[in-house]
């Protein structure tokens, strides 16, 4: 639990500065803030629980996916202001780091292994987003076609 919250409380600065960065509209940077840290909670509680990275970035991306969804409904904003400083987090940039240090070392086995999980974290990233984007989708059809059928009745 310390380590959650070690993670978590840095986490959220770096969302405000990313948001900050971005220019996101101020009265929006509260839910810009409250969307990144529920996906990067969500990472790490997922990381935690399923000891995957990748499962992690999955869940998290997803999290701020549907977070992204109805805070774009709620304020009438796009969905990108609240996406971009949410899922910059997840992104695994340290990996890429190491990545490019064993290759640099020569060190071809270290490289392919960190190399291909972090392609693996980030397509899990992109994933969340698309699976989440459908699914929001087809809940609002089905849920937008209730109420036409419920009214026609």
């Amino acid at each position: 639990m310390t380590y959650i919250i070690s993670m978590f409380v840095p986490a959220v600065f770096a969302i405000l500065g990313l948001a900050i960065i971005f220019r996101v509209p101020v009265n929006r940077i509260p839910a810009c803030v409250v969307v990144g840290a529920l996906g990067w909670l969500t990472y790490l509680v997922a990381d935690h629980y399923l000891s995957s990275p990748v499962m992690g970035c999955f869940f998290g991306a997803c999290m701020v996916g549907l977070c992204s969804a109805e805070a774009s409904r709620i304020f009438k904003e796009a969905m990108t202001i609240f996406v971009i400083p949410g899922i910059l987090c997840l992104v695994p940039g340290a990996k890429i780091f190491y990545t490019m240090e064993a290759l640099i070392r020569n060190d071809i086995e270290d490289m392919a292994e960190i190399g291909v999980q972090t392609l693996m974290m980030a397509g899990a990233i992109a994933m969340g987003l698309l699976v989440m984007g459908a699914l929001i989708k087809v809940f609002r059809a089905l849920v937008s076609k209730t109420v036409t059928v419920k009214d026609k009745l």
